[in-house]
């Protein structure tokens, strides 16, 4: 029994609706109509999943009919009934009307059986595809929910080249110049003392916000955030020119935002934020280290060392912004500069130049 089957029979002759009724009733729920618009007014009463309609009727032909149910009945099989005098235009009605079939009049029982019966296999089949398109556009959905959550956590231009990269390669590190940044609040741990919890977070979360933004801006990436510290690359993973101008441009307008930022929290912090920036730059080893279950995307070298070691020399004098020699020999005709002595840092023999960065030119 296919009860579960609605077929919907449409011909203005009640003689043509008794006889299908009676030859079908017992293994499909037929419902019939005299006419396009009779058939209309069931359809909106009824779910219906095969239509068959006489082409020759008063008012409305039987591909006109199928025609207008077409947008609000999409999913429904359409089947035509027609004189051989018809067919030619039966036959180009199919790709107007979406018609599956076009079955000759008389119609042969057995052979409109079997026509019916491949009519609810394709039926079926639509909605099982309609179903698993519904489940994949849901489970795109959370891909993209998860990516986007995920990209939170790990900068943008990291998934995408770990998306492009294949199994094998994600492990490869590749040897880059590049610039980095080191940036650090000074005095925090004992400002933040005075602070709650809450109003610790929160105003980490906005400052680092900020100082994110500024550095994207200037084709930068987040590589870490370390307690209040943020170090940040330009040049990895995506390649940009310029990179120590970015960097210097970069802790310029970072700078700039930490006013903006003090004067937000004036009345909320015990003192105003004070910052220190050092940058450096050289050739790193840039890649994924980590294991098959846990992955992180890492710069690694003396640059990056060193450029650590130039921001803790800002510890005495916040709101200062240090470079190296490398940098400034790129950076020397757009900003302007104050020499340090040379000083001696941790993991150095020698002692290094650097630079304290005063403004643009």
């Amino acid at each position: 029994m296919n009860k579960n089957f609605t077929i919907l029979y449409v011909d203005d002759e009640q003689q043509n609706l008794i006889s299908f009724k009676a030859a079908f009733r017992r293994e499909y729920k037929v419902l019939t109509a005299l006419s396009g618009q009779d058939a209309i007014e069931v359809l909106k009463e009824n779910d219906v999943q095969l239509i068959i309609s006489d082409q020759r009727m008063p008012e409305m032909t039987g591909v006109e009919f199928l025609e207008n149910i077409l947008p609000v009945y999409p999913d429904a099989i359409r089947m035509i009934l027609t004189g051989f005098s018809d067919v030619e235009a039966i036959i180009d009605a199919i790709n107007k009307g979406k018609v599956f079939r076009y079955i000759t009049k008389p119609w042969d029982e057995n052979e409109l059986r079997m026509t019916i019966e491949n009519a609810k296999t394709l039926f079926h089949l639509q909605v099982k595809n309609k179903s698993l398109v519904d489940q994949l556009q849901i489970k795109v959905q959370e891909q993209e929910k998860t990516l986007k959550l995920f990209m939170k956590y790990v900068p943008e231009p990291v998934v995408q080249k770990a998306l492009s990269d294949t199994g094998d390669s994600i492990f490869e590190g590749e040897v880059r110049n590049i610039t980095v940044l080191f940036c650090d609040i000074r005095g925090f741990t004992s400002m933040s003392e005075d602070m709650t919890p809450k109003e610790v977070v929160s105003f980490l979360n906005h400052y680092y916000s900020i100082m994110s933004d500024v550095i994207k801006r200037h084709n930068g990436v987040v590589n870490q955030f370390v307690g209040d510290e943020i170090f940040s690359v330009f040049g990895a993973p995506v390649a940009y020119p310029n990179n120590e101008e970015n960097a210097v441009f970069c802790a310029i307008e970072m700078m700039k935002k930490l006013e903006s930022l003090n004067e937000l929290y004036k009345d909320k912090l015990p003192t105003a934020v004070g910052m220190g920036i050092g940058i450096n730059s050289g050739e790193v080893v840039a890649g994924n280290l980590g294991s098959e279950d846990k992955i992180e995307y890492s710069v690694t070298g003396d640059t990056v060392n060193t450029g650590k070691r130039i921001e803790m020399l800002t510890k005495d004098t916040p709101n200062t912004i240090l470079i190296s020699d490398t940098v400034f020999e790129k950076t020397k005709e757009i900003v302007t500069t104050k020499e340090w002595e040379p000083v001696a840092v941790k993991g150095k023999k020698e002692k290094i130049v650097v630079y304290q960065v005063l403004n643009k030119i």
